[in-house]
This record gives structure tokens, C-alpha cells and sequence, in this order.
């Protein structure tokens, strides 16, 4: 059986981009009974981008309801919290010591910070803490520390499990063959969802739709949306934003029935209506159980802790063997 692992950063509210690009498909991948899932909300992760504690407990919460609220199953994945998980962290340091500081200057991340200091006339590394700069360090441990074979990801983070391979072979040049070498799985069903404005779904371009808003703001948003100026009766672009979201909430009839109605001159208004009725009979069920975990956040604590449990299991399986060949081994 291979193990399959996956992490999302609580340094905000899940949106539907991260529902359709991300949660989704794992999930349904977490049905396949060849695969053993492992799926983290990493919480140290996001301490790279989060300003306070109340951030930190506020979001955190949030993605975990998200999780169990859209149907991932606690009997059928490990669902743990990073910071439970102290051999990760044992197992980051040992591998900060064979990663070379050039791997690191590549990263992606790092990378883009670096040129929009230099574009801003500022020191190339104004503002760029550690955290940042080893991140994709501690990512390879979240994922060698649980013999990954596995890792769900989008095209943009593909980088990160090619570096996590390249520790892992130093590693393994090193001293012995200790970790499996992960690999990239890129999920086909994955989306990028266009946002409110046209362009991808990002809270950095304030152009989301929170998951689970209430109805009137899903309404709000729905309105926002950006659409060309053709007049009822005048055919509509089917590649237009409304089309592409109405897709994700129907099946395939119901898809062509809506792109016909767009091709006969359906109004922008009346086409926002139809998206508004379907995303909202779509989210309502997992809306309601959203706000359930979060008013029952000792549930939802329970569900981690026995995660943890798992996770710690396997995570210590591998630091023994990491211990044991650099030398130190109790």
C-alpha cells in the first residue's frame, strides 16, 4: 500500500479554490483503498505568514472543520496536526545538516522575495526571515518522515518535491538508504479556479469566495463577479468565469443545458442567479456541518489527537532509523 501525504497551511479562510484545487481530490483520493493518506494542517508552516496567536488558533480551526466538514473520513486518513508530531522537527534539523545553503537559494519562494527586493532598491534579503528560507527544508521532513511515496500537488509546488528528493539522496549518499524518494502525484481533477475578477482564485488578489459564507454573502460575491457588457439575447462566451464556476456544482447534462442557455443570450443577471442556486444547494450540507465542528471544537480535538497517535507511530519508526544512521541512537 503506498502512503500518500498532504498538508494546508492555516493562514486563512478556505476558499473554493481550495476546495475544488485541493481538499476534494484528496479526499475522493483517500477513498482509493490502495493508498494510505496522511493529512496535516501545518500549523508550523504557517507561522511564516501569520501575525498573532489568535490568527493562529482562529485559522487552524477553521481548516480543520473545513477538512472533516467536506467529508474526509478519520477512520480512512491520518489527520494530525504538525505540531503533534515532535519527530518531524528532530528529523528537520538532522536534515538542515546535509542540504546545501545553493538548494535553498533556488527556492522558489525565496527566489521571488529576493527579486521584488531588488526590484524595490531594499537589501536582497530585507524582511526574509529564516523560517522562510528553510521552509522547504521542513517541508521534506513532513514528508520523508512518514516513508511518503506519494504527494498530491498542484504544477506550482511540483519544486518543492524535487527538493524534497534532493535531501533525501544526500541524506541517503551520506550515511544509508533511510528514506524513500517521494513522488510528484499531479492530480488531473485538480482545478485552477478563476476568481471573482478573471484572473486565479488568491486571497492575495482579494478576489475569493470563502467556502462557507453565508448565503447573502454568497450572493454578494456571486454578483461581483466581472462579465463583458453583451445585452440579454446576445450570446454569451462560454469561457466566461460564470460558466467555468457553474460547472464545478453540476453534472454534465446540467452543464451543457447551462451553456446552451448562455449561447441563446441568457442575461449576466439571470446567469448569476443559476450560480448563486446551485454553488448554494452544493456547499449547504457541508456549510452546516462546517459550523457543527466549529461549535464542537472538542471533536474536532479528539479527531487530531487519535491522528496524532498514528502519525507519531510512524514518524518514530523513522527517526529511529535516522538516529541510528548518523549515530546516535539510544
Amino acid at each position: 500500500m503506498k502512503k500518500v501525504l498532504t498538508g494546508i497551511k492555516p493562514t486563512g479562510y478556505a476558499h473554493l479554490g481550495n476546495y475544488f484545487g485541493a481538499i476534494k481530490p484528496a479526499i475522493e483520493l483517500s477513498k482509493n483503498e490502495d493508498y494510505e493518506c496522511f493529512y496535516f494542517i501545518a500549523d508550523y508552516h504557517a507561522l511564516t505568514t501569520l501575525k498573532s496567536k489568535d490568527e493562529m488558533k482562529e485559522y487552524f480551526y477553521n481548516i480543520a472543520c473545513t477538512w472533516l466538514a467536506c467529508g474526509l473520513d478519520p477512520n480512512k486518513v491520518v489527520f494530525y496536526r504538525q505540531s503533534d508530531i515532535k519527530e518531524v522537527f528532530e528529523i528537520n534539523w538532522i536534515l538542515c545538516n546535509v542540504t546545501p545553503k545553493g538548494l535553498m537559494n533556488r527556492a522558489h519562494a525565496y527566489k521571488a522575495c529576493v527579486e521584488n527586493n531588488e526590484q524595490n532598491n531594499l537589501d536582497r534579503d530585507a524582511n526574509i526571515n529564516m523560517g522562510l528560507y528553510n521552509y522547504p527544508i521542513l517541508m521534506a521532513a513532513d514528508i520523508l518522515s512518514f516513508g511518503t511515496d506519494l504527494v498530491p500537488v498542484g504544477l506550482d509546488q511540483k519544486q518543492h518535491i524535487e527538493i524534497a528528493r534532493d535531501i533525501a539522496n544526500a541524506f541517503n549518499k551520506k550515511y544509508e538508504n533511510v528514506f524513500i524518494m517521494p513522488d510528484c502525484y499531479i492530480q488531473e481533477n485538480a482545478r485552477t479556479l478563476i476568481g471573482l475578477d478573471g484572473r486565479k482564485m488568491s486571497k492575495s488578489y482579494n478576489n475569493t469566495i470563502q467556502l462557507f459564507t453565508d448565503e447573502k454573502e454568497l450572493k454578494k460575491k456571486i454578483n461581483r463577479i466581472v462579465t463583458d457588457s453583451k445585452l440579454p439575447g446576445e450570446p454569451k462566451d462560454l469561457d466566461c468565469t460564470i460558466n467555468k464556476l457553474y460547472k464545478l456544482f453540476v453534472d454534465d447534462d446540467k452543464a451543457k443545458e447551462f451553456e446552451q442557455k448562455l449561447k441563446d443570450g441568457l442575461s449576466w443577471g439571470e446567469a448569476k442567479n443559476m450560480l448563486f442556486e446551485v454553488a448554494n444547494n452544493y456547499i449547504k450540507p457541508m456549510r452546516e456541518k462546517f459550523f457543527y465542528y466549529m461549535q464542537h471544537k472538542d471533536i474536532v480535538d479528539e479527531i487530531l489527537k487519535q491522528g496524532a497517535v498514528k502519525a507519531q507511530k510512524c514518524a518514530r519508526e523513522y527517526l529511529q532509523k535516522v538516529r541510528k544512521a548518523i549515530g546516535v541512537e539510544n
